[in-house]
């Protein structure tokens, strides 16, 4: 039976460590999936030392879109996956769409927030097939003021919607404050 967790913070608060620790304690049969598109020299820089920091046995797929169709695959080889993170994967599923978000009218923004759910809601149904201890990390971005212009206030609403979604199908919940992490859920 699958298990899956869902860990979310601020932006450098220790929630990927937090996730990483969690697969490390269980054993070395880790798939990493890493949604990240390393656009410019820092981001390379941020991804060279993720990858860095992970055990050399972990596995890494680098993949935003379609992630459910190699979850069987996987759950073949590994018993253990982290996904970080689903604040990237929502950022490529928007900006990598036919739809100009800056642009879009309601209409179409609320075809793409259907469409990023069902990529969701069709992950989280493959794990929920397999025994796998599956950890998603994400970033909590609702903290704040509501952002200033359209394409921030869009992409805030669907991954706040998007963290919604994936807590309420999650086993156990994680928020990492400063390094702390608190299980709020399971």
């Amino acid at each position: 039976m699958s298990k899956i967790i869902l860990v979310t913070g601020g932006a450098r608060s220790g929630k990927s460590s937090f996730a990483e620790s969690l697969c490390k304690d269980r054993n070395n049969k880790t798939a990493y999936i890493a949604t990240s598109i390393p656009f410019d020299d820092e981001m390379k820089a941020r991804v060279k030392k993720h990858k860095n920091s992970r055990p050399s046995e972990w596995k890494t797929y680098e993949i935003y879109k379609n992630i459910y169709s190699i979850i069987q695959e996987i759950s073949k080889e590994h018993e253990t996956v982290i996904l970080d993170c689903v604040t990237l994967l929502v950022n490529n599923l928007m900006f990598n769409s036919d739809i100009n978000v800056d642009n879009a009218n309601q209409e179409e923004i609320n075809a793409l927030e259907l469409y990023i759910k069902d990529q969701v809601n069709k992950l989280l149904d493959e794990v929920k097939a397999t025994d796998l201890y599956f950890v998603m990390v994400t970033n909590e971005i609702g903290m704040g003021v509501v952002p200033g212009n359209k394409l921030s206030r869009i992409y805030s609403d669907i991954v706040g919607r998007i963290n919604q979604l994936i807590a309420s199908r999650s086993d156990e919940v994680h928020f990492v404050v400063s390094g702390i992490p608190m299980k709020i859920k399971g």
